[in-house]
């Protein structure tokens, strides 16, 4: 038994104030991987949504623009020194284009999407720990992580876990930890990276905000408050549409 086991040495207060900033740290880094994942996960549910919306409507969309777009040019023909007819014609023009686009893009994506599962979230959850760019000590450390980051949020988004895996396993251990400093010096490195994590926390959180308060995320929650309710919004928006079609066309080659 050695003399502090036996209560002869007391432990410094540096000591103390270290391992209540290490407490500190690793309080604020479960906080950060939590945010990350929230994030993450929202942006890409997002994703996954506007995908599903734009498969059940899009293209009706698309041919719905495109018809407006007819009439548009067909009226200007018959007043071609309108000013407001041709900015009509010029913004439904440019509304058709952009809707045939996003219609197109969506139709080339796999039909397939990833699950994010438990398991999916687990292993970002231990990336983020483990290579999160503002755990870095480093500017050339942070710029490593920083591109492995990029590589595990791809990779959570397509649902690899297999990939996440992989790139923990490659980066190990952090090399970034501290053995044999001094204390003061590491009271110093944890109190510097304490404010990086909530720095990093409070940006995230904002990103979240942010992404909430957008037209497809309101649009997402609408939608699923109604399948929730065993409403099909998706397919009476689209009945709707294809009957608007149908009086567009009568319109556009009448």
């Amino acid at each position: 038994m050695n003399l502090q086991e036996k209560g002869w040495l007391k432990v410094l207060p540096e000591e103390q104030e270290l391992a209540r900033l290490d407490a500190q740290q690793k309080e604020l880094e479960e906080q950060l991987v939590s945010a990350e994942l929230s994030l993450e996960t929202a942006a890409t549910e997002i994703e996954r949504f506007k995908q599903r919306y734009y498969r059940a409507v899009g293209r009706l969309y698309a041919e719905l623009d495109e018809l407006e777009a007819k009439i548009s040019n067909a009226r200007l023909k018959q007043a071609p020194n309108d000013p407001n007819v041709r900015a009509h014609a010029k913004a439904s023009e440019e509304r058709a284009k952009r809707t045939a686009e996003e219609a197109g893009f969506v139709e080339s994506q796999p039909d397939s999407e990833p699950e994010i599962t438990p398991t999916l979230k687990q292993a970002y959850r231990r990336a983020v720990k483990l290579m999160h760019p503002d755990l870095a000590l480093t500017e050339k450390e942070r710029l490593r992580r920083t591109a492995l980051m990029a590589q595990i949020n791809l990779a959570y988004k397509r649902g690899d876990l297999a990939a996440i895996e992989k790139l923990i396993k490659e980066y190990g251990e952090d090399p970034e930890a501290i053995v044999g400093e001094d204390v003061a010096s590491r009271i110093v490195k944890t109190i510097r990276r304490i404010a990086q994590l909530r720095r990093r926390i409070d940006e995230v959180k904002q990103e979240l905000e942010a992404l909430k308060k957008t037209d497809i995320y309101r649009l997402k929650q609408t939608i699923e408050e109604q399948e929730a309710n065993r409403g099909d919004p998706l397919g009476d928006l689209a009945r709707d549409l294809k009957r608007q079609i149908v009086e567009k066309q009568r319109k556009a080659y009448a």
